[in-house]
């Protein structure tokens, strides 16, 4: 082989080489901005669930199972008037709220909260009464 030959093969070489790490470069930056992106996703996110879970834990007080915002007060509420209970979408109805699925299982998830506060029992599977107080 000439030295001409061998000069070629380099140059066509460092010519691939430099266009691989063209395409790797523009990936890198590609990537750079997606990993950005959902990094500032995953704060937010993060700082959702904490909010979410502050104003969750102020729904109930600590000593009482008591219910401190409008929404469940308004469900209970409704719940004095059924001493036989209620399904989810007859307290949707009864709250004037239109019974779409996510109203009524927005309004079931609350249902169950309040279950599993002891201020609710659900001995029918989706019927739920009001726990009668103690005395």
């Amino acid at each position: 082989m000439n030295l001409t030959v061998i000069l070629d093969l380099i140059t066509a070489r460092e010519a691939t080489a430099g266009q691989a790490a063209d395409r790797l470069r523009e990936q890198i930056t590609a990537l750079t901005a997606d990993l950005t992106r959902i990094e500032g996703e995953l704060a937010a996110l993060t700082t959702t669930r904490t909010t979410l879970s502050a104003l969750t834990a102020a729904e109930f007080t600590a000593d009482a199972p008591t219910i401190a915002s409008a929404p469940y007060q308004q469900i209970l509420d409704v719940l004095t008037t059924a001493p036989a209970g209620m399904r989810a979408k007859a307290i949707c109805i009864a709250l004037d709220v239109e019974p779409s699925p996510n109203h009524v299982e927005s309004t079931r998830a609350k249902l169950k909260r309040m279950v599993h506060r002891n201020v609710l029992t659900e001995d029918e599977p989706g019927v739920f009464t009001l726990i009668s107080k103690r005395t």
